[in-house]
């Protein structure tokens, strides 16, 4: 979307209130799971990550937690801890985050910045496949999405930045950086109890801007 079709900070922050992301919720830690599992399954023991767009209620970082993996939380709103935005990660998870960007070709070379070799990004948001239908997709409504993916979109972004990229699942993909020996996918315990952002673009929150060549260690949104 044009910058001036989208929404400002507050719109932002009241449209995201609205959104039922209950942790106690079945169906919602379902949904998460989604991401959760396959990513789970590629982590070494106690890995260290970053919930970044967390939402108000992070449940996504309590089902990581919960294997056994460290997580820290940012959000543009509802954990606004720029320390976390200094560290590196070995992981790091957007969940129906990346579609709130303003400045995505930012916000993906602040993401590399910020995940070590080796490291793992972790993104669900549903991918747009229909031009006929777009006007009418239920998820180009919510006046907070202003960027949509493709498939085809993330095989470029990983191209862009020398990322190994998988997609285990249905609107989820799986970003590796290289820089480490591979670690083969393995079944994680994994419970059912578990679970999107720096400017208002890592909330749980612009157009596809051209890509630009990575700034390694830039981390300041």
């Amino acid at each position: 979307m044009l910058p001036a079709q989208r929404p400002g900070a507050a719109c932002e922050r009241a449209e995201y209130l609205l959104h039922r992301n209950d942790p106690a919720d079945p169906g919602y830690v379902r949904f998460l799971a989604r991401l959760a599992q396959p990513l789970i399954a590629r982590l070494d023991a106690g890995s260290k990550g970053l919930d970044y767009g967390c939402g108000p209620g992070p449940a996504l970082a309590a089902l990581l937690e919960r294997a056994g993996h460290a997580v820290s939380l940012y959000d543009p709103f509802f954990a606004a801890h720029e320390a976390a935005l200094s560290a590196q990660y070995d992981f790091i998870t957007c969940t129906e985050v990346v579609e709130h960007f303003h400045r995505p070709a930012e916000e993906f070379a602040r993401l590399d910045a910020m995940l070590r070799p080796g490291g793992w990004l972790g993104v669900m948001t549903c991918f747009q496949t229909d031009d006929a239908r777009f006007a009418r997709w239920h998820y180009r409504r919510d006046p907070t999405h202003v960027v949509f993916y493709r498939e085809s979109t993330f095989r470029h972004l990983a191209e862009r930045f020398d990322w190994q990229c998988e997609v285990p699942g249905k609107d989820v993909v799986l970003l590796r950086k290289p820089g480490a020996a591979a670690v083969p996918a393995r079944a994680a315990p994994f419970t059912q109890n578990r679970p999107a952002t720096a400017d208002h673009s890592a909330s749980s929150a612009h157009p596809a801007d051209s890509l630009p060549t990575p700034e390694k260690g830039k981390t300041t949104p």
